[in-house]
């Protein structure tokens, strides 16, 4: 024992989280976001079976890495697993900018 105050990082267990990680996160985030959008626009007012059958896979890759790169944020022990359990439920862009929010303030410089 140091003597030393704890760190916020130390009191809560995790590592401050990587800026680098968290842009990448809130980037994903932005651009499914304004895709889903879209999608939910050509499915519930253009009513395009063709627009949807195209924007919904990409949309389904935008979740899914945004589901991988929170998920990688808590394996390196930088954040939580409550972040990516946040993405899944919230389904994406949601918890990714919820998420973001509570950890940006924690940002290392």
């Amino acid at each position: 024992m140091t003597g030393a105050p704890a760190t916020d990082a130390q009191l809560h267990g995790h590592k401050r989280p990587d800026r680098r990680l968290l842009n990448a996160v809130l980037i994903v985030g932005v651009l499914d976001a304004l895709l889903l959008l879209v999608l939910l626009y050509v499915a519930f007012v253009d009513r395009s079976d063709a627009a949807v059958s195209v924007l919904g896979p990409i949309h389904g890759v935008g979740y899914l890495l945004l589901l991988g790169l929170t998920a990688r944020g808590a394996v390196d022990d930088q954040w939580g697993w409550w972040f990516p359990g946040l993405v899944l439920i919230t389904g994406g862009p949601i918890g990714s900018f919820v998420g973001e929010f509570v950890l940006r303030p924690r940002l290392r410089d």
